[in-house]
């Protein structure tokens, strides 16, 4: 399997409401050190089955995004994060 191939099968699996850095692609891809490939690869990436704005910078930065630019990656992140099992369970009341 190509190193492509390889990231695309890493970010597809990436479930909603969660992110990997470019550098956990990277090493779940087996090139550690590839961290600026995977951001290569991503930024060719138009399949909307490959959910590439889950894959943000290591220091929490957004990182490109080539369908609509950061403020479009912040939003579609913002909403995935809002409708996550997650965030449900955060938001319901506790009992005291």
């Amino acid at each position: 399997m190509s190193f492509k191939a390889r990231v695309h099968s890493i970010v597809k699996k990436i479930p909603k409401g969660k992110t990997l850095t470019y550098k956990e692609v990277a090493k779940r891809a087996g090139s550690p050190r590839a961290f600026r490939a995977v951001g290569t690869v991503l930024s060719k990436n138009f399949d909307p089955a490959i959910p590439c704005h889950r894959v943000i910078r290591s220091d929490g930065g957004m990182g490109g995004y080539n369908r609509g630019g950061i403020t479009a990656k912040i939003a579609i992140l913002t909403g995935e994060w809002q409708n996550s099992a997650y965030a449900r369970k955060r938001r319901t009341p506790q009992s005291p």
